[in-house]
Order: structure tokens, then sequence, then C-alpha cells
């Protein structure tokens, strides 16, 4: 292999698909990112096994390979460099030799024969999504994925086509959180997939922008192709809970409040809390909400916001955490909560739109 490119033409790619390189990992290999010259463009693949990115661009290739480098090295290296360098990497034997102005650097790599790629992913489904769309559906929902939770499948985002409709769902068995969007076309099919919480990061992370994406769901991998990005992610074989049965139907107790009004007051209430649980005690009257909190030191937290309310009176306690975490994930200036009893979960949405919605379950205080 032999090229010549400008240093920002290879430092773009390689940022790209740095995320899913680990410096330790049980594979040498997988320190590594795969190079690849073809024609007039350069291939850059990172892989953890789980989630696969591809990043190309233009450069000046005088003669065609591939080669796998230590990527986090590679890196720093570009980072290092002056701006809009020229930079020459070539490869001799077991060796890829890089050289710019009165700097040289030799790498080891490894073959790229031995490096793991997803060729053909058996696509069962293609959909045309809007880039921000894709996006506002993870940023609505992501915060609810569970982080190494026994249950894997929770470990990860429910994507799911039904006629028109592409929605997103996450839950870590306490909270819940859905966003729909509508779907330009009807999807071939009615399909649920899981996708693993790093392959729902890294789309989030590459996902700013505009313009349309292909989305390809297989049986196995769901691909996204981000303009010269291809994000390649294995899905989580499970069966995701039936979210259907945890969206209370019809709360009787309806409340309504100015979000950003309700939110400062559970960041006061919440500063004495108890750090482990995080629950504090909701009072609803009629126009009028007190909030709680206290914590083993004896110490307490008390706050009122005015609220649209006629029902009975109503306490319950909740983790303050998912409570503001729903709100931050709203848009609107106004927020309705749905209430049962002090044993039921809560709803939390914007009045009158349903695209998002919050499911938060009741604590004991």
């Amino acid at each position: 292999m032999k090229i010549t490119a400008a240093r920002e033409d290879i430092l773009g790619p390689l940022q790209n698909v740095i995320g899913v390189v680990e410096r330790r990992q049980t594979m040498p290999i997988l320190a590594n990112v795969l190079l690849s010259a073809r024609e007039s463009r350069l291939g850059v693949t990172g892989t953890d096994l789980e989630v696969e990115l591809v990043a190309s661009h233009e450069v000046d290739v005088q003669q065609p390979g591939d080669i796998t480098v230590p990527g986090r090295k590679l890196l720093d290296i570009f980072r290092a460099l002056p701006e809009k360098a020229s930079v020459n990497l070539t490869t001799e034997g077991d060796r890829v030799t890089l050289r710019t102005g009165r700097s040289r650097f030799t790498l080891s790599s490894l073959p790229a024969a031995e490096f793991p790629v997803v060729e053909e992913i058996n696509a069962q489904q293609h959909l045309a999504v809007a880039r921000s769309a894709l996006r506002h559906l993870i940023d609505k929902t992501h915060f609810s994925m569970a982080q190494q939770d026994v249950r894997y499948y929770l470990n990860g985002m429910l994507l799911e086509t039904e006629g028109n409709l592409l929605r997103a769902v996450a839950t870590d068995g306490h909270r819940l959180a859905l966003c729909e969007m509508e779907l330009e076309a009807l999807a071939a099919t009615s399909q649920q997939v899981i996708i693993p919480r790093k392959g729902v990061l890294e789309l989030q992370r590459l996902l700013a922008g505009e313009g349309t994406l292909d989305v390809a769901i297989g049986t196995n991998h769901i691909r996204v192709n981000i303009g010269d990005i291809r994000v390649t992610s294995k899905l989580i074989d499970g069966r995701f809970p039936d979210y259907a049965r945890v969206l209370p139907a019809n709360p009787s107790k309806i409340v309504e409040a100015d979000r950003e009004l309700l939110r400062q007051s559970f960041q006061r209430t919440a500063i004495l809390s108890n750090e482990k649980y995080r629950g504090i005690r909701l009072n609803l009257k009629p126009g009028a909400l007190t909030i709680q909190a206290h914590n083993p030191e004896q110490e307490e937290a008390e706050d009122q916001v005015e609220v649209r309310y006629e029902g009975e009176e109503l306490e319950v306690g909740f983790n303050v955490t998912y409570l503001l975490e729903a709100l931050a994930a709203l848009e609107g200036d106004k927020v309705e909560i749905g209430l049962t009893d002090p044993n039921s979960s809560c709803l939390v949405r914007e009045p009158g739109a349903a695209r998002a919605k919050y499911v938060v379950m009741p604590m004991r205080l």
C-alpha cells in the first residue's frame, strides 16, 4: 500500500471510528484499525465485534492494499501533526511508515486477513429516515437504557417498525422512555430489534447534520449509512418486555404544570434527598404540588409548585433523577403528569402530544 493525503483527510475518518477501538482487547487485532486503499479512497474500519464503524475519504492512492495498524497510536500521531500537513503512508512487510516534513513514524501491523469484517447483513428491510429524526428518537429515549443489567435485553434500545411508524423504546426496569415518528413510506414488515447500548451511543454521536439515511435491518445486524460513515451493529438476541402493558392507559389524576418551574423545584428538593435512592415525596392537592425530600442525616427539603389539578389528594414517592431526565427530554413549556394511586406508575408527557412518553415506577418512602 502506498498513499498520499492531507492530515485532515485521514484524521477525520480515524476520529469517526475510534470510539469502538479499545486499548485492552482479548484479541490484539481489535486494538487496530483496518486501512483499505482502493482507487482514490481510503477506508478506515474499527470494530469491537459488537459495533463496526467504517469511514472513508478521498486520497491519492499510488498502490492499493489493506493493512491494520494500532488505532490509538495512529490517531495520536495524526493529532500531533501540523495542520494541513501532507502525509505519505507506505507499507513495507509488517511495518507501516508515515512520512511528513522532517517527521517519520514506523508502526507495527497485523495482517488485514485476520481483521473481522461484517460484509453482508442479509437486510430484511430498508428504511429511509431523516438523519435529524433518528437522532431525535435516540435523544428522547437513550437515557432509560439499562447498564450492565443481567437481563441483557434491557442493555439496549428497542427499534420497532409498525405500519408507517418507527418507534424507539428503552427501559431499565424502573422507568421507560418511548418516542415514535412517522415514516415517509410504509415499512415493508412489522419488526422489532434490540440495538445494544454501544451501538445506540455511537449512532447518537455520528448523527449530527441533515439528510436522509438508509437504515438496513437484518436478522442479526442493523446497518446505517451516514454520508461517508457506515455503522453496523449486532442486534441483541432476546425478547424485549411488552412495553404496551407498562404504559398507564387512563390515569385518573391529571396534573398540568410549567415544565421549567417543576424541573427547578425537583432540582432544589433533590439536593437533600437520599444520595443512594434519590427518593422524593409528592403531595398533590387541588392547585398545588408539594415536593418533599429527606435523608439519613435528618435533613429535609420542601418546595411547592402551582399546578392545574382538581382531583383528590394523593401522596406518592418517586426517584427524582428519573423525573428530572424525563422533564429534560420534553420540549414544550407545559408538562402533563398522569397519576392513579400511590402504587402505580406515573406517565409524563407534553399535553396533547403523544409522540414521546415517559413512565416512572413509584417508590416506597
